[in-house]
């Protein structure tokens, strides 16, 4: 298990792939925890609904076992902090994933916004930042965050574009 996961972490700064080899899955993993964790990260007090929120999702889009979801975690923590940009992560998810498995990013990264009940302004901001990354149209994307919404049982809020 270490040694996947130093290779994840090799894969993400060492050499890019060629055009014609696809992204790890590990690569993914990472990018989208990392996605996950920055929208964590985005609300002003980040509580354990949060961070159950990214865990669920990770569990949920990856099946990972729970030492691996903790391990991948932490390191999605450690890239969010030292990241200056989300290209390096949002280019690696374009290419690995199809627009069906982005929109479904899309739909868990708004479950970790909502997890605490609200959508704060810097999180409205980053996911529309996201959203536009990842080149979800704005129907899919406003679709997605309201099936987060059904799921996360939050009522629609008007003035929550």
């Amino acid at each position: 298990m270490l040694r996947t996961l130093n290779d994840l972490f090799r894969s993400l700064f060492d050499s890019p792939p060629s055009a014609d080899e696809p992204a790890s899955q590990h690569t993914l993993q990472l990018a989208t925890a990392v996605l996950l964790v920055e929208v964590m990260r985005s609300d002003a007090k980040i509580g354990a609904q949060e961070r159950h929120a990214v865990l669920a999702a990770l569990r949920d889009k990856f099946a990972l076992a729970d030492d691996e979801l903790e391990r991948l975690f932490e390191l999605a923590e450690t890239h969010a902090t030292e990241a200056t940009d989300f290209h390096h992560f949002t280019s690696k998810i374009n290419k690995g994933f199809s627009a069906e498995q982005k929109l479904r990013i899309v739909e868990l990264l708004w479950q970790v916004a909502l997890a605490d009940g609200h959508i704060s302004h810097h999180e409205n901001h980053l996911m529309r930042k996201l959203g536009d990354l990842l080149h979800i149209p704005h129907a899919a994307y406003v679709a997605a965050k309201q099936r987060a919404r059904q799921h996360m049982d939050v009522p629609d809020a008007p003035a929550d574009p």
